[in-house]
């Protein structure tokens, strides 16, 4: 290590991660107002390792909504993103552990202080309400709190800052954009679109034909499973057909574009070769992001049920009620969830060209 006079100094590990700060951040409120309560220390070493882990997973969605500003995203960054988000998905991980921390606290132990955190609520926590933004979540998905806008809890400059997110573009913005630039939509000499529907009519013949001609099956079980089968007016329709896509979407049925959700099916299927293998992992690393992020609104909301039962959270709301009902509402790429809906077996994809299996094809010549 270097002296003060060159470019690097010494430094101890307790200066240099502010240990005495932040050792010194957990006040009992109970202890203050002179009837201290045991429980109320876990309860907010929990809470500020929240934040802290809150901020890890902030400083990583701006760097990887960063990658994807730029017209071209090479090949090395998004496979530096992906390596970001798989540390953000572990994290939640951590997240959904940590609340079996919490529940070693009784019901009982927590109502020792809980008069003494009014209004204080998680709803209030800014740096949740970032990710949030940062994902992608839309605005007018939101559940409201008590019929004000969810950034209502903030002061103005706090507020501004979510607001700059959306307008920056969000994680679903920028992932949206990258998939209507991708290649694979206007391939010379293959259309995606009418190879796939003629595969789809031929795998749901193939289905319904199994289907009618088994003889464990009563006339109402085989329509029931026929119908199950799907068709192309089902789900099939919004994919076959722009103008369903868009609708759905004028509905709040779909948030991906219609040129970025057929990009995203192509990305699927030919998940197999070389140069789709990346975008492939990518966009399951979204989804494993806000699976794990819905795991936490559950556990959580659960968690509340078991502390207060059903009585009002501290900050005014429904509590396990509202918080269950953001698990289920407030989900974010369930765009390409719905991508496994139109997927098809291997044995019926349309067979590539070989000029364009070489273009997703990576090719080394050793010649000199």
């Amino acid at each position: 290590m270097k002296t003060n006079e060159g470019k690097y100094t010494t430094i101890h590990y307790q200066k240099y991660l502010k240990i005495e700060e932040l050792l010194s951040a957990q006040v009992l409120r109970s202890e203050q107002l002179g009837e201290p309560a045991h429980e109320e220390m876990l309860f907010i070493v929990v809470h500020q390792v929240y934040e802290l882990w809150f901020k890890q997973i902030i400083h990583e969605l701006e760097s990887v909504i960063d990658f994807f500003t730029d017209n071209e995203v090479i090949e090395s960054s998004l496979s530096v993103a992906i390596g970001r988000l798989r540390r953000v998905e572990d994290i939640l991980k951590l997240l959904v552990e940590q609340i079996g921390i919490m529940e070693t606290m009784t019901p009982l132990d927590f109502l020792d202080f809980r008069n003494y955190l009014f209004p204080a609520s998680g709803f209030q926590s800014f740096q949740f309400r970032a990710i949030e933004c940062l994902l992608g979540l839309p605005e007018e998905q939101r559940l409201t709190y008590f019929g004000q806008k969810y950034s209502s809890v903030f002061t103005e400059d706090k507020q501004k800052r979510l607001d700059d997110i959306y307008a920056k573009g969000t994680l679903l913005n920028q992932v949206n954009a990258w998939l209507e630039r991708t290649p694979f939509l206007e391939l010379d000499g293959f259309n995606f679109l009418t190879e796939y529907q003629t595969a789809v009519n031929a795998m749901l013949n193939k289905e319904t034909t199994a289907i009618n001609e088994s003889s464990y099956l009563t006339e109402k079980e085989k329509k029931m499973r026929t119908e199950m089968a799907g068709s192309t007016n089902t789900y099939f329709k919004s994919i076959l057909e722009e103008s369903t896509h868009e609708q759905l979407m004028t509905e709040g049925k779909k948030k991906l574009s219609y040129k970025a959700t057929v990009a995203a099916l192509f990305i699927n299927l030919y998940r197999d070769e070389p140069i789709l293998h990346l975008p492939f992992q990518f966009i399951t690393c979204l989804m494993d992001i806000d699976n794990q992020v819905t795991n936490w609104r559950y556990r959580h909301a659960q968690m509340v049920l078991r502390m207060i039962g059903n009585k009002i959270g501290t900050g005014g709301s429904s509590g396990h009620e509202y918080l269950a009902k953001t698990a289920s509402l407030h989900q974010i790429f369930t765009d390409f969830h719905g991508i496994s809906s139109l997927l098809i077996p291997r044995s019926e994809l349309p067979t590539l060209p070989d000029g364009i299996r070489d273009q997703l094809n990576f090719h080394f010549n050793t010649k000199k």
